[in-house]
């Protein structure tokens, strides 16, 4: 069987994220075309932040240190219901609420040409968190993750950096950032 039709296929999206198409996952990294995902922020009842370490096998960014719970949409799929898939999928919980819209990051290198919605969400664990995703994960507080990005960026996911950066100035009440014009 064509190994194609056994990859996942993703929507592409043009420069306003409206749905242009459909390719296999690797097409699209490959090709650098726009696609769609989530992050979501985990956070528990003492405020510390859920970070977890990408397994080993993954093909962007093995080992390094991610938000919560990431991924892809899958075609068709809404954001709202991608960031609560990928918390019940990684980490194995569904939070008494579904997670929070905070702010639309536009697809850029720094992305890897995707638009992320980032999200937040309240769970105290334990969590069961998915051995194909995670090689392991651990608490933070918000100046203990703010202080290891200054010191070590190179120990994160791409995307991370620009996620806490515009969480940081959403919880200080600075702008985050321009909004995606179509929200």
């Amino acid at each position: 069987m064509n190994q194609a039709r056994n990859e996942e296929l993703f929507d592409v999206v043009n420069d306003r994220d409206e749905v242009i198409g459909r390719r296999p996952r690797r097409e699209v990294h490959r090709l650098g075309l726009k696609h769609r995902a989530v992050h979501v922020l985990v956070f528990n009842a003492r405020g510390e932040l859920f970070l977890q370490r990408r397994a080993l096998t993954k093909d962007c960014a093995p080992g390094k240190w991610d938000s919560s719970a990431s991924g892809h949409l899958g075609p068709g799929e809404s954001y709202d219901a991608a960031a609560v898939r990928e918390v019940a999928e990684e980490l194995g919980v569904r939070p008494d609420r579904p997670p929070e819209r905070l702010f639309k990051i536009a697809a850029c290198p720094a992305t890897e040409q995707e638009f992320v919605w980032v999200y937040r969400a309240e769970a105290d664990g334990p969590f069961t968190l998915h051995p194909d995703e995670i090689a392991g994960g651990g608490w933070f507080t918000p100046e203990q993750v703010t202080r290891w990005l200054a010191e070590r960026p190179e120990d994160f996911a791409g995307t991370v950096p620009l996620i806490w950066a515009r969480y940081r100035a959403l919880a200080h009440g600075q702008a985050a950032g321009p909004r995606d014009p179509a929200q």
